[in-house]
């Protein structure tokens, strides 16, 4: 079984709030955008950490970080990239493979909108967790938290932090 705190575009922005849910968790996966590799790097002294790089992110993240990382977790198959789109609209980039060859669980960031949601067409569980950086359009903070345990993914929890 593992706690995972899921987060997406910090845009450089880390802080107490933020840390204090890191330790709750087993391991934190980050979803793209991260902007100063402090943020990732404060994470990582702290819990084991898993991400990929986003769009406004530089040379230095896109060399620690993947554009798409694939794995499993426990008895689930993870795919982390950040501009993913959801059910009915992915982005054409990968669209094939999430057809071909679905994941368990999709994870995406970008959009600053958190949407959990089920894609029934490609049996697999969708998730953004918003953005919990202070950039962007968004007006509240959000990561998630959930558990796996085995091949289930239980108890997910939206996280508020509140206005940015």
């Amino acid at each position: 079984m593992k706690k995972i705190l899921l987060l997406s575009d910090t845009h450089s922005h880390i802080d107490d709030t933020i840390l204090k849910y890191v330790e709750q968790a087993d391991e934190v996966w980050h979803a793209g955008d991260v902007g100063d590799l402090v943020v990732t790097d404060t994470i990582k002294k702290i819990k084991p950490l898993r991400g990929v790089y986003g769009n406004i992110d530089d040379d230095k993240a896109r060399m620690e970080f993947p554009l798409h990382n694939r794995f499993m977790c426990e008895g689930v198959d993870v795919w982390i990239t950040h501009i993913g789109g959801y059910p009915g609209k992915y982005n054409p980039s990968i669209k094939a493979e999430i057809m071909t060859n679905p994941p368990k669980l999709f994870i995406c960031g970008h959009s600053h909108i958190l949407k959990v949601m089920f894609d029934k067409k490609n049996n697999l569980l969708h998730m953004n967790p918003g953005a919990v950086g202070k950039s962007g359009f968004h007006q509240v903070r959000t990561m998630l938290r959930f558990v796996i345990d085995g091949d289930k993914i239980k108890d997910l929890e939206i996280v508020e932090i509140g206005k940015k």
